[in-house]
């Protein structure tokens, strides 16, 4: 195949970027394409942003190009660029991803990061190190939010927990290559005897905190979502029954009531949609705390601890 079947004017950085835009900027925009391009330079060439303007004359050899072929066709299908790469950056750490996972999204980031400040917080007013003993990660899959906590937090112990062995295969990759320690265990949540298999872990403590992103998009919604996200991102990660939304938050507040801390609390990301609804669930289940907005304005996530 050469530099004509490829449709590429030639093999030059410029005459590439030029036909990615061609092709893509009516699909994603301008903006979205320029980013997806550097991000593809970045990760197959090791260029910075610097570096890639600076080269933007220079040629690139054969097998170089046919790659940049293929994730053309690829991006024109809609498939993830983070899947066409092979990972994605979430709180400092590199987290790889395919398509048993989904792919982490700057919200989740958010709250991870709020968490982690709760903790900062709690050092500064106290005028000592804190750092939670024990952390349960449900529906952890690529164990992006375990793997950031564990970064954070190198003496507690970590559990993530998810029901598909693909996406536990991805979390522990992850966890090796980010140099963290978390213990994964394959799981249904939902499951009556979940919260029995969860008691039998061999630490005596409770956990400290309870943090998840569980699926919670409702399967009407599917209409509002982008083709790459349908397309290609675990259904089984994403989306619960209509009659059924809150299932996993029920589910959540349970395993709370039975293993966290008298002073633990849940982190839970939630369908904007349904915030109160979410709220009342916890509330039902003996919790008290406060749904709070994510940086787009919207109800994202909820904090919730056992009422005293």
């Amino acid at each position: 195949m050469n530099t004509t079947d490829l449709r590429f004017a030639s093999n030059k950085v410029c005459d590439i970027e030029r036909l990615f835009h061609k092709e893509l900027d009516d699909i994603y925009g301008e903006g979205e394409t320029r980013m997806m391009v550097r991000m593809l330079w970045e990760a197959w060439m090791g260029w910075s942003h610097t570096e890639q303007l600076l080269r933007r004359g220079e040629t690139i050899n054969q097998s170089e190009l046919l790659r940049m072929h293929w994730a053309l066709e690829d991006l024109k299908r809609g498939r993830p660029i983070q899947y066409i790469i092979g990972w994605t950056e979430f709180c400092r750490c590199h987290i790889g991803v395919d398509e048993t996972t989904l792919i982490p999204r700057p919200e989740t980031e958010e709250i991870v990061e709020k968490i982690i400040m709760m903790y900062g917080e709690q050092e500064q007013k106290d005028g000592k190190k804190m750092a939670p003993k024990r952390v349960l990660d449900l529906c952890t899959g690529s164990g992006c939010i375990a793997i950031a906590l564990a970064k954070a937090w190198p003496t507690t112990e970590i559990i993530g927990v998810d029901i598909s062995t693909g996406a536990l295969k991805k979390a522990r990759e992850n966890a090796e290559k980010n140099a963290v320690r978390v213990e994964y265990m394959e799981g249904n949540i939902l499951d009556d005897e979940f919260c029995e298999k969860l008691q039998k872990q061999a630490s005596p403590y409770p956990f400290d905190i309870i943090i998840s992103n569980p699926p919670y998009i409702c399967k009407k919604e599917r209409i509002e979502m982008r083709k790459n996200v349908l397309d290609y991102e675990p259904e089984t990660a994403l989306f619960v029954d209509d009659n059924n939304a809150l299932c996993f938050y029920q589910k959540i507040a349970e395993i709370g009531e039975k293993t966290l801390s008298e002073t633990g609390v849940i982190v839970v990301e939630i369908n904007e949609h349904l915030g109160n609804d979410t709220m009342r669930v916890f509330e039902n289940s003996g919790f008290e705390g406060k749904l709070e907005k994510d940086f787009f304005n919207k109800n994202r996530m909820i904090i919730v601890k056992k009422k005293q």
